[in-house]
C-alpha cells in the first residue's frame, strides 16, 4: 500500500475515534463537522471529505467501534473453553462490566441511541442498524450452537434466543446510558444472565459468577 493511503487510512481512523468521543459527549443534533474535526486535529474540509454527512459519520463510526469490539472479543473468547463463559464475558462486556479503563463501550451505547432515532426516517441509515444487528445476534448465536454441541446448554430455538437476550441488552443498556439509579452495570449483567442461565438451563449464582471471573483471560478488552 503506498505511504499516502496509509497515511489516509490512519487519519480516517483519528477522525472515527474522535467522532465516538465527540458524539457521545454532545449527541448528534448538536454536534458540529467543526468540532470532530477539532477533536480529531483536522480541518472540517478533510472530514466532509471523508464522509459527506454527520449521519453518515455517525454509522461510519458505530461501524468503526463495533469492528474494533468484535476484533478483540474474538481474542479473547478464543481463551475461554467454556462455552457458558463465552457468553458470561461477552454479556458482560456488553454491559461494561469487568472492562478495563478507557474501554468506550458506554460512548458507543449513546451512538446507538442516535443511530436507532433516525433509521425510522433514513434508509441508508436503517440499513446500518440492520447490518449492525444482526452481526450482532449472530455472535450471540455462534456461542449458543456451541455450548448445545458441547452439552453446555439446552435445547433452544437459537435465533429466537438470540433476538431476545440481544434485546433485553440493548433494553438495559438504554437505561443504563440515561442513568436509571436502577439500573445499574451490575444489575444489567445479573440480569441477562440469569435469564439466559433460565433459558439455556444452567445454573447461574455467585458462585458460578466468581468462578468464571476467576477463570476469565487476564487480558483486558478495549473497544
Amino acid at each position: 500500500m503506498p505511504a499516502q493511503r496509509k497515511l489516509s487510512d490512519a487519519r480516517r481512523k483519528q477522525i472515527l475515534r474522535a467522532a465516538v468521543r465527540v458524539i457521545s459527549e454532545r449527541g448528534l443534533c448538536d454536534t458540529r463537522i467543526s468540532d470532530i474535526a477539532e477533536r480529531a486535529g483536522a480541518s472540517a474540509a478533510l472530514v466532509i471529505y471523508y464522509f459527506g454527512t454527520k449521519d453518515r459519520l455517525l454509522a461510519e463510526a458505530l461501524a468503526y467501534s463495533e469492528e474494533s469490539f468484535y476484533r478483540q472479543t474474538a481474542r479473547e473468547l478464543a481463551g475461554i473453553a467454556s462455552a457458558r463463559g463465552k457468553l458470561a464475558r461477552l454479556v458482560e462486556l456488553s454491559c461494561s462490566a469487568g472492562a478495563s479503563p478507557g474501554t468506550i463501550t458506554l460512548d458507543e451505547w449513546v451512538l446507538w441511541l442516535d443511530l436507532w432515532a433516525r433509521a425510522p426516517r433514513d434508509p441508508e441509515v436503517a440499513r446500518d442498524r440492520e447490518i449492525l444487528d444482526r452481526r450482532w445476534r449472530q455472535t450471540i448465536a455462534d456461542i449458543v450452537r456451541g455450548g448445545q454441541a458441547a452439552g453446555e446448554f439446552g435445547p433452544v430455538d437459537v435465533e429466537d434466543f438470540a433476538l431476545r437476550l440481544g434485546a433485553l441488552i440493548d433494553g438495559l443498556a438504554i437505561q443504563v446510558v440515561l442513568g436509571d439509579p436502577d439500573v445499574t452495570v451490575d444489575r444489567m449483567f445479573e440480569t441477562c444472565m440469569r435469564s439466559a442461565a433460565r433459558e439455556l438451563g444452567f445454573e447461574w449464582g455467585v458462585r458460578e459468577r466468581r468462578s468464571l471471573r476467576a477463570k476469565r483471560p487476564k487480558q483486558a478488552i478495549s473497544r
